[in-house]
């Protein structure tokens, strides 16, 4: 018996991979810290939990319109205008289970045998798979540390060619945390504007978790808005990870196609689900700021602890809830007895020796780097960074 060539090539989700190897560890009684995976540490708000609560006992249990229940629709279209500065239509939104299924639609619309997809790297770990799983080649343009692991126009315009069929780009970044600012999207949607059969997919799932000035998207420039679909979802500011409900704003043909994909694939997201998301996107943004304020806490502390450790080089990421260390200065050196010759090492060192999980850089593209977040408790993330920095003592 043999799996599909598709099948054989795609790989297990490495942030998931790490969480699953720390839990691992757990069961067995061994005291690990895990900071691998993108989740934040809080419970769902409860009046988001009270509505999934009446939508239950209203009945909500049938199949749902593939594209998402019309007052959903509303709630995400009044929800764009207002802190996006972007009009949709109802035909223009698609709600999925999760941001993942939302970004794995749109390049199965859209992607062909052949065509590329250009990827800033640092990038979440599953962008290159979707679009390799969808026929289609990634295109690598490298964001550094020294430029707050962003690209130019410049870039970008020389990654272009006549293959290209879209960018997929997320800001807040996971994993940088690193967030392009109005003046820099700017700069970005002047060169796709020359290019309108470029779809530009924009991530913005941690739009919610910044430090600074608001998010902006790119979608709100006219120039592209008809190239664009922004993807959104619940999972990040409300803590709904496990709810499953994201979305997409997009040109009509486009979300068009993807209602068509999704209703052969998994049909509509869960009824209860919407239900209560309808409630979360109504709900005044003071409903959760103490989880932002608790993350813009932790940041700052993490920051300091980071820059105890020699061989850490961290920028001062603008969103979301990681740091993205360069780590490479512990390339060729030997720690406990263990070499490490690359982030992969070092992450398999710090679990084993440290017992703290994180992720290495080269899952996100940057070989250089380590992903840590820092969605847990203060206490635990104290104890953690004092782990890995007398883990990382040279003898």
């Amino acid at each position: 018996m043999q799996l599909s060539k598709r099948l054989q090539s795609l790989k297990p989700s490495a942030t998931i991979a790490m969480s699953a190897k720390a839990r691992e560890l757990k069961s067995q009684g061994i005291d690990v810290i895990s900071l691998s995976i993108g989740e934040p540490d809080f419970n769902t708000p409860d009046f988001i939990k009270e509505a999934a609560k009446k939508a239950i006992d209203e009945n909500y249990s049938g199949y749902p319109p593939i594209a998402g229940y019309p007052e959903l629709k509303d709630a995400i279209i009044k929800k764009f205008k207002g802190d996006n500065n972007i009009s949709y239509e109802a035909n223009q939104i698609v709600v999925s289970t999760g941001a993942k299924q939302s970004i794995y639609n749109v390049l199965q619309a859209i992607v062909d045998e052949g065509t590329e997809v250009i990827i800033p790297t640092p990038y979440w770990v599953s962008y290159s798979d979707i679009v390799e799983l969808s026929g289609g080649k990634p295109v690598f343009v490298e964001g550094t540390l020294e430029v707050d692991f962003k690209i130019t126009p410049t870039q970008l315009e020389a990654a272009i060619t006549d293959k290209t069929r879209a960018i997929i780009y997320s800001s807040p970044c996971n994993p940088s945390g690193s967030v392009y600012s109005e003046k820099e999207l700017k700069g970005l949607a002047e060169v796709l504007a020359k290019y309108p059969d470029v779809i530009i997919i924009s991530d913005e799932i941690y739009e919610h978790i910044v430090y600074g000035d608001k998010n902006v998207s790119i979608a709100s420039f006219p120039e592209v808005y008809d190239q664009t679909v922004t993807i959104n979802g619940l999972a990040k500011a409300f803590a709904m990870t496990g709810w499953r409900i994201g979305y997409i704003g997009a040109p009509a043909w486009l979300a068009k196609a993807c209602e068509t994909l999704q209703g052969q694939v998994t049909s509509g997201a869960n009824s209860i689900a919407q239900r209560a998301a309808i409630t979360a996107l109504e709900a005044d943004s003071s409903s959760i700021k103490y989880m932002i304020d608790a993350f813009a806490e932790r940041r700052e502390l993490m920051l300091g602890w980071a820059r105890e450790i020699p061989s850490f080089k961290v920028n001062e990421p603008k969103g979301a809830f990681y740091l993205f260390p360069d780590v490479s200065a512990t390339f060729g050196k030997i720690y406990n007895g263990v070499q490490i010759n690359n982030a992969d090492d070092l992450a398999l060192y710090i679990l084993e020796y440290a017992q703290v999980a994180v992720v290495s850089g080269s899952a996100f593209g940057s070989k250089k780097c380590i992903r840590i977040s820092y969605a847990a408790s203060v206490d635990s993330l104290k104890e953690a960074m004092t782990r890995i920095k007398n883990a990382l003592i040279e003898k």
